[in-house]
């Protein structure tokens, strides 16, 4: 009897000493924390609580937590979106989404270049990425946001209105690939430049022995998107057991062993950090506050990619010369950056006046296809009269696939067909986007606008270049 006294007064004090009994809980985390795989070993230990982790994309995860007791994701601003964020939330650790660029290929993106800068030459084919998929990752969504913030140029979180498929198009042109497994895809591949996706992975990658040489980290100066990573109680009856892995994770010597395994930048300021994660990382973009914004994104994201093509149905008549032509041509040359036209898009260029003077089409391949668009642009053949419809119309024959045509007139239509014979037929299949100037008809060039579901662009009200990038956006 004594000794089983004994016994059970050993267990009472077990279940009743200082140190709480074990908690199993169920964790939804992103996709990229599988490799807090040994942190997570030595929490059990020391808290007593195992953590069952569930991985998928950030994205993907922020749409329903049910079924778990906590989320561990990189950011709860997709919850946010939704009405959807836990009350009880707390930042563990950080990580920026940057660039890690092959050393062969780091040149072309110049010294600290800007999200335009690596959306400029991905369009002109000089630098191919990889990324995570956007519609499922996290970090695969923050490129998108860099790149469309940093063309909205407002300096604030993006709204709708801001978020345009032409600033996008020219970055998703270098797209090599965007996969659930970025790290994975970049290793067995050998033709792209460089990858999209948070510091952690790129400096994990880097001290794997994976790759035949490091790559080389790039903190855009425009701005990056921060992870913050929050552990969030999601089921409130294990709010104790979410205390106890809080304060464990957020110790010192739990923080300086997340930022010696998983090379993430730890929220403990006294954690000795090494010198690749003291890195300036510049301003942190806003991440967007409507939900809008971020279907607009994947809605172009999904569009983007081979086969779009711009019709450019440019006046040359006389009427022409002097200041339109120069500001005409000026625009041209200014198609640069965001709105420079991109690897894969199709250029057809009409010149007219009494009839059709040229016509030329290139597919954008690098920067040769277009100084031979601007070499079109640059001709001073100027003629009488000026044929508006039967321009247009021919446009309208050349038009392939998702087409937008462009078109710039100051005159009256004195020859050929009259916008009602021009109209007689159904002219919806092709948006056309007048652009008008000089003495040219307000209400004809509005009617074909309406019927084709384009717009009219007045150019008194704008620069001829902020015209053109702005009806360049897709519909």
């Amino acid at each position: 009897m004594r000794v089983l006294a004994a016994v059970l007064l050993l267990l009472v004090t077990a279940c009743t000493s200082s140190t709480p009994p074990p908690v199993r809980l169920k964790v939804l985390a992103s996709t990229e924390l599988a490799d807090l795989g040994p942190v997570l070993a030595e929490l059990r230990r020391a808290t007593g609580v195992e953590l069952v982790v569930e991985h998928r994309g950030t994205v993907e995860a922020s749409r329903s937590l049910a079924g778990f007791d906590l989320a561990w994701l990189s950011t709860a601003r997709f919850l946010r979106l939704r009405g959807a964020e836990p009350e009880l939330a707390s930042s563990v650790m950080t990580s920026p989404v940057v660039l890690g660029v092959k050393r062969g290929s780091r040149s072309a993106l110049g010294e600290r270049p800007t999200w335009a800068d690596v959306a400029d030459r991905a369009a002109l084919g000089q630098f191919r990425y990889g990324m995570a998929d956007p519609r499922v990752s996290g970090g695969g969504m923050a490129a998108l946001i860099g790149v469309a913030t940093a063309a909205a140029g407002t300096g604030a979180p993006l709204r709708p209105e801001d978020v345009s498929c032409d600033r996008l198009q020219g970055f998703l042109a270098g797209r090599a690939f965007d996969v659930p497994d970025p790290v994975g895809e970049f290793v067995r591949r050998s033709d792209v430049d460089g990858l999209v996706a948070h510091e952690s992975e790129l400096l994990s990658l880097n001290a794997s022995g994976r790759l035949a040489e490091p790559l080389e980290i790039v903190y855009p100066r425009d701005g990056i998107v921060l992870s913050d990573y929050p552990l969030m109680l999601v089921e409130p009856a294990h709010r104790a057991a979410y205390d106890r892995v809080v304060e464990w994770l957020r110790s010192p010597a739990a923080q300086q062993m997340i930022a010696d395994r998983t090379w993430r930048r730890p929220v403990e300021p006294s954690v000795v950090r090494d010198e690749k994660l003291r890195a300036d990382l510049g301003t942190a973009l806003y991440f967007p506050d409507s939900p809008e914004v971020i279907d607009r994104l994947l809605l172009f994201h999904d569009r983007a990619g081979d086969g779009r093509q711009v019709v450019f149905v440019l006046d040359y008549s006389t009427s022409m010369a002097g200041a339109r032509l120069a500001g005409l041509r000026e625009a041209f040359a200014s198609l640069n950056g965001f709105d420079r036209f991109y690897v894969g898009e199709t250029v057809t260029i009409i010149r007219f006046a009494g009839t059709v003077l040229e016509e030329r089409s290139i597919t954008v391949r690098g920067r040769e296809d277009l100084d031979a668009l601007l070499a079109v642009v640059a001709s001073e053949d100027l003629r009488d009269n000026t044929a508006i419809w039967a321009a247009l119309e021919r446009a309208l024959q050349l038009a392939r696939g998702e087409t937008a045509v462009v078109l710039m007139t100051d005159g009256e239509n004195n020859a050929g067909p009259s916008v009602d014979e021009f109209l007689r037929v159904g002219r919806g299949e092709v948006p056309v986007f007048p652009i008008r100037f000089g003495e040219a008809s307000t209400a004809e060039l509005d009617r074909v606008a309406q019927a084709s579901g384009g717009r009219l662009v007045e150019a008194g009200a704008k620069s001829l270049l902020e015209a053109v990038r702005e009806i360049r956006g897709c519909r």
